[in-house]
Order: structure tokens, then sequence, then C-alpha cells
């Protein structure tokens, strides 16, 4: 069984997630991202970030409280794949609000569109986005 790295170690490592991995180290929430899980992460990119209104992704880095509501309504319980994540309507993120699903035209969650499905991780697996999640 080949070890792979957790989500975590696999979103630096992928290069196209420095922001998040910026805003999960400063939420404090590498420790918990790093754990047993598993988790099932939809990991905005980059160019996902840079969508935001200019100084969101600063002020966030300084209302960490916010940011990690962010950064769990990004998060689900559980390893969902993608076939199975094109059956369900909804999800209840860790932050405690629901993501809702819509796998009638590719796959989105809310408002962002699934670019990659599948990446696997030790700990989970991640989907990566094109827009930042935010809860209501």
């Amino acid at each position: 069984m080949t070890h792979l790295a957790d989500i975590v170690d696999t979103a630096v490592s992928a290069g196209s997630f420095t922001t998040l991995v910026a805003a999960v180290k400063a939420a404090g929430l590498v420790d918990t991202l790093k754990g047993t899980g598993p988790f099932t992460v939809f990991a905005p990119t980059d160019e996902a970030f840079a969508k935001l209104p200019a100084g969101t992704v600063e002020g966030l880095l300084k209302d960490i409280p916010k940011l990690k509501k962010i950064l769990t309504y990004h998060v689900v319980a559980g390893k969902v794949m993608a076939a199975d994540v094109v059956k369900l309507k909804s999800a209840k993120t860790v932050e405690g609000s629901e993501v809702k699903i819509d796998a009638s035209n590719g796959v989105k969650i809310n408002d962002s569109t699934v670019t990659t499905a599948d990446v696997a991780a030790d700990n989970g697996v991640i989907h990566i986005i094109d827009t930042v999640l935010l809860p209501a």
C-alpha cells in the first residue's frame, strides 16, 4: 500500500494552493487537516482566491475566527469521492452549514465549479474548485 501525503502536504506540493495553505496555517488548522480524518476538502486554487475583492484575503488573515469559519466551510467530514458527490444535493460542512451540490452539468459546489476531482490524500480527498466558498 503506497503511503500518500496528507491533505496539507498534498496541497503544498501541488503548488497552486499557496493562499489556501497560508490561510490554513494562519487559522491554526494544519494539525486538524493532518489528522486522521478522513476529510473531503473543496480546495480553492490561488486563482480562486484572486477573484475575491481586493484586500479580502489580507482582511481574513487578520480575522482568524472568520477565516476559520470560511475554511471549515470548505471541509466535509468523511471521504466523499466524486462518484458519491454527484449523488448528493448538499453536504454538511465542518463549519456547520450546508453547501449545495449540483451535478447536472459538471459538478458545482454552491457557485464554484469542481475543476479537478478525487485528488487522493492519505487522510481524505481533495476536490479542486475555482471559486472560494463563502458561508451565508
